[in-house]
């Protein structure tokens, strides 16, 4: 059957770049900042990652939507990205696990793509520039009305986009890893079963899939949760999740974890979560200019000499030479030498700046639940 001629399609940058390509997904237009993932692989983990929320991401891969969509690789609700940009579309997947296209995916969700975009130029141009705001059109297809569009859509910095992204209520959580996903290096154990409130500021469903696969009971907890509130679940551990955007305006939740911190119940957490947790220390946050977006980051334990290679998705990042004398740098990203890891020294909680769930990436990083376990066993 012949494919529908595709309509066409503009994303215009804040900084006056415009480049043509074609639609797919829905019709219309979508703002946010534009920023750049360097994964081969994992497009719908990507779009459904709710850290996404208030951007369009580009895939610097050239070819997208091969092995289509299906029910068991998304990681929320929905899609959390705001627009899509590819180098070319594969409109006809084939995978044995494929339900549709990813074209028919970001129709029903309501989401814009372009493709037949030069991702190279763009990606070369956000390094140079840095992220910046930018605006896909089906509607708008005059280059001076779209840039300005694009230089008027709100800036990411100084939004609260966690209550945005984040569950309504308290749930207990209790479905394992999928078939397809790597086994917990943490494997269930038998005795005690540690009770762990996972705070949700916009977390990956493998996360807690992992803590279940481990033995833990998983309680998830909006995050607005008062360090009230988390108590009163009596855990034994308590993991900080990712999540979206700037974490400076996120007063609430870093007196959540200032309290949390003066129990000595260990706290484990990741991307947003060590932001959050680095922030209640009294460190500060800087904005990188392009920020770290893929599945192949090396980050080095600084204890051990070790390299990793990670899943990465913040545009935030710690200021090492801001934090205070008690809390310690133990991994750094070897691309750009900013922190991706710390540990309190008095306190039993640490914290990395990527995804130890590997969904989608590599699973050198897994050892980091097992190590959360032994710290809940300890306690």
């Amino acid at each position: 059957m012949p494919q529908p001629t595709p309509r066409p399609a503009k994303l215009a940058l804040a900084d006056g770049t415009v480049f043509t390509g074609e639609h797919f997904g829905a019709p219309g237009e979508a703002y946010g900042e534009a920023v750049f993932n360097t994964s081969l692989t994992g497009y719908q983990e990507i779009l459904t990652d709710p850290s996404y929320a208030g951007q369009i991401v580009a895939m610097t891969y050239p070819e997208i939507g091969n092995y289509g969509v299906n029910a068991d690789d998304v990681e929320s609700k929905g899609i959390a990205a705001r627009g899509f940009v590819v180098r070319e579309l594969c409109r006809r997947p084939s995978n044995f696990r494929s339900e549709k296209s990813l074209s028919a995916y970001l129709e029903e969700a309501g989401v814009v793509g372009i493709s037949g975009v030069d991702t190279r130029a763009l990606v070369r141009t956000l390094r140079s520039a840095g992220a910046m705001t930018a605006v896909i059109s089906t509607e708008t297809l005059d280059d001076a009305a779209l840039v300005e569009k694009a230089r008027n859509s709100p800036d990411l910095v100084g939004q609260d986009l966690i209550k945005t992204v984040m569950p309504d209520a308290a749930q207990e959580w209790a479905e394992p890893l999928h078939e397809f996903a790597a086994p917990s290096s943490a494997a269930a154990t038998p005795g005690h079963v540690p009770h762990v409130v996972a705070i949700d500021y916009g977390m990956k469903w493998n996360i807690p899939r992992h803590l279940a696969a481990m033995g833990c009971k998983v309680t998830v907890l909006p995050g607005t949760v008062t360090a009230a509130e988390v108590k009163a679940h009596k855990p034994d551990g308590i993991f900080l999740s990712n999540g979206p955007g700037d974490p400076r305006p996120l007063d609430y939740a870093v007196g959540t974890i200032r309290e949390l911190l003066e129990d000595g119940v260990p706290i484990f957490g990741i991307c947003l979560g060590q932001q959050l947790l680095g922030l209640a220390c009294g460190g500060e946050i800087e904005k990188l200019k392009f920020g770290h977006r893929g599945a192949n980051q090396p980050v080095l334990e600084k204890a051990t000499g070790r390299v990793e290679i990670t899943s990465q998705n913040h545009g935030f990042a710690l200021k090492a030479d801001t934090l205070p004398a008690d809390v310690e740098v133990t991994h750094v990203n070897l691309n750009d030498d900013t922190v991706s890891g710390i540990r309190h020294k008095t306190r039993p909680a640490f914290a990395v700046q990527y995804h130890p769930e590997a969904s989608a990436g590599p699973h050198d990083s897994g050892h980091l639940f097992a190590r959360f376990r032994e710290m809940m066993t300890k306690a």
